[in-house]
């Protein structure tokens, strides 16, 4: 396994080993001992899988509290920009995002630990979506930031997206609160 550090403390780009033959693939999506080793220290509670069309975008979206997630990301079939905002205050790239091409081909990664908020926008026709959390979801600690904000400016890859109701009502990144701080 490839494992990239990105420009921003924490996120990290995993490139599995895939095994091809004339039946198709094998890989290994998984391996607590194996992550562990590459900084991804959390227990992974819950599976989630969205199926999402061409011009979604979904985001950005985080859990604060003794609910805060780590996320790690990946795409089952098609194509998706993946993309994480450090929410961290006091980081040295608080504000900034890093935005990861994830699809079925490279079979990539992305690890998304507690601090960030994380969206993605649907590049190919269908998209299956598929991220374990280190944490439990939970309405009451739900929080998101409004996808398009013009302090964020985050470069979508989409033309007309197509966003839910509530993701159109998220607040500004100026108007997160301090709910996670940063510490080397």
């Amino acid at each position: 396994m490839k494992v990239i550090k990105t420009e921003i403390a924490g996120l990290l780009v995993l490139e599995p080993d895939v095994f091809n033959d004339d039946r198709g693939f094998f890989l290994e999506s998984y391996s607590k001992q194996r992550y562990e080793k590459f900084g991804i220290p959390d227990d992974f509670v819950q599976d989630n899988i969205s199926k999402s069309k061409r011009g979604t975008v979904r985001g950005l979206h985080y859990q604060v509290g003794d609910k805060a997630q780590g996320k790690l990301c990946q795409v089952i079939e098609g194509e998706v920009l993946d993309v994480a905002v450090d929410i961290r205050f006091g980081s040295p790239t608080f504000g900034k995002y890093y935005a990861q091409v994830l699809n079925s081909q490279k079979k990539n990664q992305l690890w998304i630990p507690t601090g960030f908020a994380h969206g993605f926008s649907v590049l190919s026709d269908e998209a299956i979506f598929a991220y374990k959390c280190s944490n439990y979801y939970s309405k009451a600690h739900e929080r998101a930031i409004l996808f398009n904000d013009i302090d964020l400016n985050i470069d979508w890859k989409v033309g007309n997206p197509i966003v839910s109701e509530k993701d159109l009502k998220a607040v500004q990144f100026k108007s997160i609160q301090k709910d996670f701080l940063y510490s080397e």
